[in-house]
């Protein structure tokens, strides 16, 4: 029987979904995540270790002249003349290619920057005005005597209403 049960394949037990509540701080990382990250973590490890010790057991006193005369290009050590025939190369197939899309990704950018711009100036606008009404309702909460000014008593009429305060002794 143990054979058997040994011969049907187990069940694959999933993961665990991000709560709901949670889910403002991001993916939640699973096993097999970190196991990539892990493992691209150590061969980086490892890769550096290789150098240390390369560099250690270097040789001070080596010198050939085309350790001078030599650039590096994405990483790879070149000659320098060839060096500078693959950077010009490449810094013409950019421009040509960056310089058709540009300003569509500008526009659309500028466009986008100025909506929130304007969105973030009216939240400020409402925000403000919540404060203010707020704050006027917790100063009317407070002690001492006073009165709604008249439309004929206010210097600069406006659609709220204005408050006037007897004035107290201090103590």
């Amino acid at each position: 029987m143990s054979s058997f049960r040994n011969a049907i394949p187990r069940r694959a037990h999933k993961e665990r979904a991000q709560p709901h509540s949670r889910k403002k701080f991001g993916l939640l990382e699973k096993h097999k995540d970190y196991v990539i990250r892990a493992k691209a973590f150590h061969k980086k490890e490892e890769t550096l270790q290789r150098l240390r010790e390369k560099a250690a057991l270097r040789n001070p006193d080596e010198f050939y002249f085309k350790m001078i005369k030599t650039r590096t290009v994405d990483g790879v050590h070149r000659p320098e003349e060839e060096a500078k025939e693959i950077k010009s190369l490449s810094s013409k197939n950019e421009v040509a290619t960056a310089s058709v899309d540009v300003p569509d990704v500008i526009k659309r950018k500028m466009a986008s920057s100025y909506r929130e711009l304007e969105a973030r100036k009216n939240r400020a606008n409402q925000l403000e005005k919540l404060y203010m009404d707020m704050a006027l309702q917790k100063e009317l909460q407070k002690n001492g005597r006073k009165r709604k000014l008249r439309e004929d008593e206010i210097v600069q009429p406006t659609s709220k209403p204005v408050y006037k305060w007897r004035a107290e002794r201090k103590r």
